[in-house]
């Protein structure tokens, strides 16, 4: 049986941060330590229940992705072997091994770069209200889960834990980090989102949206940083039974946003989940991965 790691506990490692889902550790001058735990959150809030390996699947999807990436934009990975990390982590391997990484150090961008090839969750709600999706005009008469005619950049601030982050029009994006570097995260991620896009569906699966984060070197370079092209940070829907006019099944964490609305959720508190939203929710987790990639992942 898989044990759930919570959370981190590595007394000897500086620990800099806890995220809703890593724990970030220095290492070095030039080097961190990110840990996915069994965290998992919803409408920014973290659940008390963790899903036990959740945490490992995050790290082998973002490592697979990391690598079919690698010629778009550099990343900030180093390595996710436990065995070529410094002694000093390889100390916590019962708890680190499969869920770390050690990466370059990278001055994050305050931006949250959100890529929407089609058109759902607050995207088709505002596009419902306004017409419109972060203030981007859209034609009249969209469906619910509708394919965009081209994917939008729509950009979000990054908010402390317990705050929720905030969609903003690309205007805005280039205002917080000017517009050279505004427009330079828009290409990439839109050329990342476009390759990636192209692999899922030959796998069986649509990514209808899909968040990724940048750092920038010590030469002003931009990276991809984070996690990527996760099932927490993306929509994966199966394209088997993709159908305009409706919201769809998907390998993400949908399922547990369904759940927690049939409950009336407040979008602050955080609760227990039942063991079924736990059980099917990872299930979701390891079906994308054995999709994307072909493999099993290693959850041992």
């Amino acid at each position: 049986m898989i044990e759930a790691l919570y959370e981190s506990n590595c007394p000897d490692l500086k620990l800099i941060a806890r995220g809703k889902v890593r724990d970030l550790y220095e290492i070095d001058d030039s080097s961190l330590l990110f840990v996915a735990t069994d965290r998992i959150s919803a409408y920014d809030v973290i659940m008390n229940s963790p899903i036990a390996g959740k945490g490992k699947i995050l790290t082998q999807i973002s490592v697979f992705w990391f690598d079919f990436l690698k010629n778009v934009v550099p990343n900030h990975l180093i390595t996710a072997s436990i065995d070529e990390m410094p002694a000093s982590v390889q100390k916590y391997r019962s708890q680190l091994k499969g869920r770390s990484l050690l990466v370059k150090k990278a001055k994050v961008l305050p931006i949250e770069a959100i890529i929407r090839g089609y058109i759902t969750g607050s995207g088709w709600k505002e596009y419902q209200a306004k017409g419109t999706v972060c203030d981007i005009e859209l034609p009249e008469g969209l469906r619910e889960s509708q394919r965009l005619q081209s994917a939008l950049f729509t950009p979000s601030t990054k908010a402390d834990y317990g705050d929720h982050d905030e969609n903003i029009h690309p205007d805005k994006c280039a205002e917080i980090i000017g517009k050279d570097r505004a427009d330079e995260m828009a290409r990439v991620a839109l050329d990342l989102y476009s390759r990636a896009a192209e692999y899922a569906a030959g796998k069986g699966i649509i990514i209808a949206d899909t968040k990724f984060e940048f750092g920038v070197d010590s030469d002003g370079n931009i990276m991809l940083v984070d996690e990527v092209l996760t099932p927490d940070s993306s929509r994966f829907w199966p394209k088997a039974t993709y159908k305009v006019g409706r919201s769809q099944e998907s390998y993400d964490k949908q399922y547990l946003r369904d759940y927690l609305t049939s409950i009336d959720f407040d979008m602050h508190t955080p609760i227990d989940l039942p063991p079924t939203v736990l059980d099917n929710t990872f299930k979701k987790y390891i079906e994308a991965y054995v999709k994307l990639t072909g493999n099993r992942p290693d959850l041992e």
